[in-house]
């Protein structure tokens, strides 16, 4: 078969199969259960490199294999389907569509530098990195889910989608803006990632009433359903 179907790999394939059921959910309006799945994805992508890096023997087919798979994925995860929940959102406009893009394409450029960059560096270090450069597209696995979940404090629905449209756009920017991001700990973003996913579940299985009455009282026409 090929590629590479080792532990190695598995949680990268957990995070795009997570990215693709939160699409599904995004297009048929659960947009709760595809804000979970999108935490999810940044979850896996906490441990995937750290997990590859256990295994010593990697050749460096398998450890390009690694950078590149990686990068695809990401693509899916934290490009393709925080656009696809925008959009769901409401950011249907001509120029919403052109943040999303334009967030879109900023992604697909700043994992294409990673690549390169990154393929150099391993060949001189197997240490791991202590600065991002620029804004990590993972990002958006924290920023959007922090976003609906305070959704519900805010006093209307114009004030979300302008909140969702500047976040868009500030992250998409920060994405290939060169400056220099202390890599949080692991610990740090595991906390982090994981009470977003926490609070995405309670309103999922605790509060979907609650959440949705503020949301049809708040929000007319409300992009929860």
């Amino acid at each position: 078969m090929l590629g590479i179907w080792d532990y190695t790999v598995i949680l990268t394939y957990i995070s795009f199969a997570s990215a693709g059921a939160g699409i599904f959910c995004a297009i048929s309006m659960r947009l709760q259960w595809a804000i979970f799945f999108l935490a999810c994805s940044g979850l896996c992508d906490m441990f995937d490199g750290k997990v590859a890096r256990t295994k010593k023997d990697r050749t460096e087919d398998e450890k390009k294999f690694g950078i590149q798979i990686d990068s695809l994925c990401d693509l899916v995860c934290f490009g393709i389907l925080p656009m696809v929940i925008c959009y769901k959102s409401g950011m249907k406009h001509l120029y919403s569509m052109a943040i999303l893009i334009l967030y879109g394409l900023a992604g697909l450029v700043r994992l294409a530098h990673f690549n390169v960059m990154e393929e150099k560096r391993q060949e001189m270090t197997d240490e791991d990195k202590k600065y991002y450069h620029g804004l990590p597209i993972t990002s958006m696995a924290i920023a959007l889910p922090l976003l609906y979940v305070l959704s519900p404090l805010l006093p209307g629905r114009k004030v979300f989608l302008l909140l969702m449209h500047l976040l868009v756009m500030t992250v998409g920017a920060l994405f290939i803006v060169d400056f220099k991001l202390r890599k949080p700990t692991v610990t740090e973003m595991v906390l982090l990632v994981l009470v977003v996913a926490f609070a995405v579940m309670i309103l999922i299985f605790i509060g979907r009433s609650w959440w949705v009455f503020i949301h049809h009282a708040r929000f007319t026409g409300s992009v929860f359903r």
